[in-house]
């Protein structure tokens, strides 16, 4: 028998996690509106899929760009021959411009400090090659995205420590939560390189506080050590506030050009902000001549290919498209996250209040047979496999309370996510704790939204959740 290494007999990444079954479970049923109608549906993807017309429009008013020409001249013998892995830099360049323009221009980006890669996944492994070794760990607040055990661990080694988040306050980063993790790493014998953060949260769909930035800025200050922002989502904000990047916070505090800004590392993807994820097209932002030195020579393992560079440099140097873009993409998110909310509510279910994101943090608590993480998969497997309806328990993404879970919305029709709620609706109705719930009831839930009460499902802090004024 060949002996292979434990990267293959092992289970390091992740795949028996509830988030992967469900997906597997999904493929072997797929939804289809004429072929399936029984199927099921998977509201496990955060994939943003509301705005495909508005690229497709683009396209076909810009034919050169999809077809590989310049001025009507076929430049793909230009395309097909090698590229070096410093990327094109006029997409370096259109990224860095459109980067600036998410955070409405109050920060610049040198496209000089920027390093491709194929997608948010090769981005953050490739930090993790630069920033630990085998061993090392890197603080994460929960609940977080299931991916990053795979993505952050399975090749390179690094731990990760939890940074533990409670419900009590709507899972905001605390610092009494900060040291906890960093002395619990410690007492594991684990040296600390690191936080890592996503902004906006996935999979919360909350963006984090100006409060909570300028405090993971001064604790990693203060320990000496890195901050990744994962901002993937930057793009997808659809409250009333503007997003807060961590660049905005190193700026406010006269931190850049300094030790400190070379230990804060941007990571961003087209994935999510405009749906690509099959572009395979992801960065890195450092501060760092040395990582972004090294970053550049890794990613000759996951390069973006030069046609892909060529068509999107030309879509992001287009400012009228990205300016309509981004804010007909805002008007979507937010038209369809209130879909959601509200047929979740009429199945008398309640989640955070959100304010980014393709998803959002849904509490079933009340249909627990028991407050355990048993119970929570329990419930789990009788939405996948009954209601077939495929979502992410709250355990897979290391949430310390049972019976939260992630809904995705921005992935299917409002068919299909009317569908879906209608399903949800009536297996609730016919659980136990369903019938419990009267008319009454269900009336005092709605009002509760419009009222100021202690439950934070409905306050959420929310006064914490605006952007500070300065």
């Amino acid at each position: 028998m060949k002996q292979l290494s434990t990267k293959v007999t092992g289970n390091g990444h992740g795949q028996d996690s509830s988030y992967f079954l469900g997906w597997e479970e999904y493929e072997k049923n797929p939804y289809d509106e004429i072929k399936n109608p029984n199927g099921m549906i998977q509201m496990g993807l955060a994939e943003n899929q509301l705005c495909f017309d508005l690229i497709e429009s683009w396209l076909a008013k810009n034919p050169d760009a999809a077809s590989l020409k310049r001025n009507g001249q076929s430049i793909f013998r230009e395309l097909a021959l090698f590229q070096d892995y410093h990327g094109m830099p006029e997409f370096k360049k259109a990224m860095a411009e459109f980067m600036e323009e998410i955070r409405g221009n109050r920060v610049t980006f040198d496209p000089r400090k920027i390093v491709l890669a194929a997608g948010s996944t090769s981005a953050n492994e490739t930090l993790m090659f630069c920033l630990a070794e085998h061993g090392d760990a890197f603080l994460l607040p929960t609940p977080y995205y299931p991916g990053f055990d795979r993505d952050l661990k399975w090749r390179t080694g690094a731990e990760i420590v939890p940074i533990h988040c409670s419900s009590s306050n709507g899972f905001q980063i605390t610092e009494a939560a900060l040291q906890q993790a960093y002395q619990q790493a410690h007492k594991l014998d684990l040296k600390v390189k690191g936080v890592l953060v996503t902004n906006p949260s996935n999979p919360l769909g909350t963006a984090l506080t100006r409060r909570e930035l300028n405090l993971l800025v001064d604790f990693i200050t203060s320990k000496n050590i890195h901050l990744i922002s994962d901002e993937i989502y930057s793009g997808t904000m659809f409250g009333f506030e503007q997003f807060i990047s961590v660049m905005d916070v190193l700026k406010d505090k006269k931190l850049e050009n300094t030790e400190v800004s070379r230990r804060v590392h941007v990571v961003y993807s087209l994935s999510k902000d405009l749906g690509l994820p099959g572009f395979r097209v992801g960065a890195i932002y450092s501060n760092d001549e040395m990582i972004v030195s090294a970053a550049t020579k890794m990613s000759s393992f996951g390069l973006v290919s030069s046609q892909t560079q060529y068509l999107l440099s030309a879509l992001l140097s287009d400012k009228k498209f990205t300016s309509q873009y981004l804010e007909e993409n805002q008007k979507r998110l937010k038209s369809r996250q209130k879909r959601l909310v509200s047929g979740l509510e009429s199945a008398a279910i309640t989640c955070l209040r959100s304010n980014a994101g393709l998803f959002c943090w849904v509490d079933m608590r009340h249909l627990l047979d028991t407050n355990t993480f048993e119970a929570e998969l329990d419930l789990w497997k009788k939405i996948v496999y009954n209601v077939k309806l495929n979502i992410s328990p709250g355990s897979s993404c290391h949430c310390t309370e049972p019976g939260w879970f992630r809904v995705c919305f921005a992935n299917m029709s409002e068919d299909t996510l009317d569908l879906a709620l209608k399903r949800l609706k009536t297996f609730v109705e016919s659980t136990d704790c369903g019938r419990m719930i009267s008319r009454s009831s269900h009336e005092r839930l709605k009002s509760l939204r419009k009222k100021t009460v202690s439950n934070w499902v409905f306050r959420v802090s929310w006064s914490d959740r605006v952007p500070d004024e300065r």
